[in-house]
């Protein structure tokens, strides 16, 4: 299993950034982002059961799912600092890798987090995930924004999609955060689009509570997909190199 893809080879590039998508999200969503981030070699996190992985089992837990990343996902044997951009779903994946990080010595440079609430604040199950079927994950998929209303209605691509969409999205579902969490070495900033329809700007705002480091945390105008308009290059790249912490 190869789980990252990298958007634009850059090996002298400064820094590595790390994209963690949302559920149902894959590599595309970041295409653009390894000609806008001209410090950064830019790769993307590849969960199972689409792209290049469409012929793999999508994942069912999202904790051993980011230990199994970790595991992979090493700090560079060059000393080039490493930085975590996680979207929605991407942001838990993303902690739990920084957190499987730091049992290991090791820490990115700094964690971003969009568009999620903040880990402990999680309340999944296995009752929970058991609950939500296909119907509920469309009608959260519409809610949210992100995808073509006109593709949530079109038969052939919903069966190539759903089996990977409703995984992640009962992996959330059963994700329930750590209970005592030791906090974060790096940094941390918390995104929020000021119309997000999941996520309250407390909830958001807890992020502060997941780091012994600095804390920022930005909203930006849209929803829950903010980042697809306006992608928050500026709030990268001036958080690289220690930049940006408050």
């Amino acid at each position: 299993m190869v789980w990252t893809t990298v958007v634009e080879a850059r090996p002298f590039a400064a820094r590595r950034l790390v994209c963690f998508p949302h559920a149902g999200g894959s590599p595309y969503f970041f295409r653009s982002w390894g000609k806008a981030l001209k410090d950064f070699e830019v790769h993307v996190v590849c969960y199972p059961g689409r792209a290049d992985r469409i012929a793999e089992p999508p994942a069912t837990d999202l904790v051993r799912m980011a230990q199994d990343i970790a595991r992979e996902l090493r700090p560079l044997p060059d000393g080039r600092p490493t930085v975590f951009f996680g979207h929605s779903m991407g942001a838990s994946v993303a902690y739990e890798v920084a957190r499987r990080w730091g049992a290991e010595g090791a820490a990115p440079e700094h964690l971003f987090a969009s568009a999620a609430r903040a880990p402990h604040l999680a309340d999944g199950s296995p009752e929970r995930a058991a609950r939500l079927d296909d119907a509920e994950v469309l009608r959260t998929l519409r809610r949210l924004g992100g995808t073509e209303a006109e593709l949530l209605e079109n038969p052939v691509f919903l069966e190539l999609v759903m089996p990977y969409v409703g995984a992640d999205f009962r992996m959330v579902a059963g994700y329930a955060g750590p209970a005592d969490a030791a906090p974060l070495a790096c940094p941390v900033t918390a995104l929020l689009g000021v119309d997000d329809p999941r996520v309250t700007t407390d909830q958001a705002a807890a992020w502060r509570e997941t780091t012994r480091s600095g804390f920022a945390f930005h909203t930006r105008p849209g929803g829950h997909f903010y980042l697809s308009e306006e992608p928050p290059f500026e709030l990268i790249e001036g958080a690289a190199g220690g930049q940006g912490r408050g």
